[in-house]
């Protein structure tokens, strides 16, 4: 009997529903598995719930991922789904996934096409099984746009296309079907949440408060503590309210885009905006939203270059995140410091050519320049170096203890000897399989004579399950042997470990900034600054370091 695996797939949540598309998909397959008298369905099944086979790679789904580790337990025998673009619509990425399945023993069989999986030699075969994912990959983008067409149409018209209800409005059965058979669901208003919401842009227009500033504000006070979503507000939470022209009636489409798998917010220039306010959603007089947005566009305007900047050439970057950015905090305020920027202008005197630095900084968002906050920014370059002097002197310290390479070829003895008992174990194991092979293969003589208490079929079918069992014993042995090779390659006597411990201070000084955030993460748990002092408070002690338990 071939041991049969469902996987199951829906891409909306509506199709999770008890008469939806997935008790559906059940059903057929169960049906179709059933039509094979060799097939015998196992227990588990592969189910993805409200998953794109299109948006999402096959290396980011958790389920195909886990299907292809069972197969390779050789735990099942065939993959089956209702249609072959329940198993995904990446048109290269599909192909080697199922063949990767088949070279594992399993072969992915659908209800409406029978096995696409076609042998490793059969190169026709391949091509048609690429041709047949290129087909659904083009399904799938041919059928988004004509979904964000008609959603740009039906949002010009006033109607709200789906999704998570933005803050201050629920989402409640609008009474209308779509053409699909599905509830169509509409807006309505939290009282409680529209009154924040209309705090919110108050605190923005009168005030001229910024997005950091009002969330500051809101989670001081107990009320609207009370009230923010996921128990906190946040400042991209505020400024996701005071840029949503839902709240002055207007449905939009298109506020972000989803670009190399990452959302990102458009220019208001590209939005889709209905036609016509719809009453019965305005949380905020349009007039008041307006001038919310002219208000918060000359505030970044502050932060812009000015005119005669703008072709200004910059001559140094601060590209990606800063090297302690994960672990360093305000010493006035205790916020957590994020990455900015400080920019100098001058112009080359005989040319004229105007020339611009930028100066990475760490940044305190709650810094005001008061009294009780005197910084805002603090020099970056100057922070890293006092700080990775420190760092480098401390952990040299560390390791010019005796102590620190013998924990490590202690550690080292110790996974060696883990490895020689699994493998040890694993080898009888199989040493008792292949005995028990040849034991009933000498009884078949007997069975024919009829002096054994099993007929040779018995025997013979006993023989095959347990070479099959003999098979899969030999690739968990091969797995510990390469384990076990590995280890042989890696282990070093105390000198040489001695002699392998890097140089932390050269590390520090010449490494990139990635590497150094993640050394800085591993050693470090808390940075504080101020403008007077530093404070590094490091995750290990130099007794915890010698005691191997960091």
């Amino acid at each position: 009997m071939k041991r049969v695996r469902m996987l199951l797939r829906v891409s909306s949540n509506q199709q999770l529903e008890a008469d939806g598309d997935l008790s559906v998909q059940r059903q057929i397959v169960t049906e179709y598995i059933g039509q094979h008298e060799d097939w015998l369905l196992d227990e588990k099944e592969y189910f993805e719930g409200s998953r794109s086979g299109y948006k999402n790679a096959v290396s980011k789904r958790e389920t195909l991922q886990e299907a292809l580790e069972d197969a390779g337990k050789r735990e099942y025998d065939i993959l089956a789904a209702y249609k072959d673009d329940r198993v995904g619509r990446r048109m290269w990425e599909m192909g080697a996934y199922i063949m990767a399945l088949k070279s594992c023993g399993v072969d992915v069989y659908t209800v409406k096409d029978g096995c696409i999986s076609p042998e490793a030699d059969d190169i026709m075969g391949q091509m048609m099984l690429a041709l047949r994912y290129g087909n659904a990959q083009k399904s799938s983008s041919d059928t988004g746009m004509r979904v964000k067409d008609t959603a740009q149409k039906l949002v010009q018209k006033g109607r709200f296309m789906g999704g998570a209800a933005p803050y201050g409005y629920e989402l409640v059965l609008s009474g209308e079907l779509s053409r699909h058979g599905r509830a169509l669901h509409t807006l309505k208003i939290i009282p409680q949440q529209a009154e924040t919401v209309k705090h919110i842009y108050s605190l923005s227009l009168n005030q001229e408060y910024g997005s950091v500033k009002i969330a500051n504000i809101l989670n001081e006070d107990i009320h609207y503590r009370r009230l923010a979503p996921r128990d906190v507000w946040k400042a991209g939470t505020i400024t996701s309210i005071l840029t949503n022209p839902v709240y002055a009636g207007y449905t939009a489409y298109k506020r972000r885009e989803r670009m190399n798998g990452k959302y990102h917010r458009l220019d208001q220039s590209d939005w889709i905006i209905a036609e016509a306010p719809n009453e019965e959603i305005r949380i905020i007089e349009e007039e008041m939203w307006n001038q919310v947005q002219e208000k918060r566009k000359k505030r970044s305007d502050r932060y812009k270059k000015k005119p005669e900047d703008q072709a200004a050439s910059v001559i140094r970057r601060n590209d990606g995140m800063l090297p302690l950015i994960d672990v360093i905090y305000c010493g006035y305020c205790g916020g957590k410091l994020t990455n900015g920027s400080r920019y100098h202008y001058w112009t080359i005197k005989g040319t004229g050519e105007r020339r611009s630095s930028r100066t990475p900084m760490y940044r305190c968002r709650n810094g005001d320049g008061r009294t009780e906050h005197p910084a805002v920014q603090y020099h970056a370059e100057r922070i890293e170096r006092a700080v990775f002097q420190c760092l480098g002197e401390y952990i040299g310290r560390l390791l010019e203890n005796e102590d620190a390479a013998a924990v490590v070829f202690e550690k080292q003895k110790t996974r060696k000897k883990i490895i020689e008992t699994e493998w040890k174990k694993e080898e009888e194991k199989l040493h008792r399989l292949q005995k028990g092979i040849e034991v009933m293969e000498g009884k078949i003589p007997d069975a024919v004579a009829g002096k054994c208490a099993f007929t040779a079929e018995e025997l013979a079918e006993a023989v095959r399950s347990q070479r099959k069992k003999v098979l899969e014993q030999e690739l968990v042995v091969q797995r510990i042997q390469e384990r076990r090779n590995r280890q042989k390659l890696h282990t070093a006597n105390r000198e040489e470990i001695r002699k392998a411990i890097p140089a932390w201070k050269q590390i520090f000084h010449t490494a990139d900034s990635d590497t150094k955030r993640v050394l800085v993460q591993k050693i470090v748990e808390r940075i504080q600054v101020t403008r007077e002092q530093i404070r590094i408070r490091f995750k290990f002690s130099q007794e915890s370091f010698n005691n191997g338990s960091p």
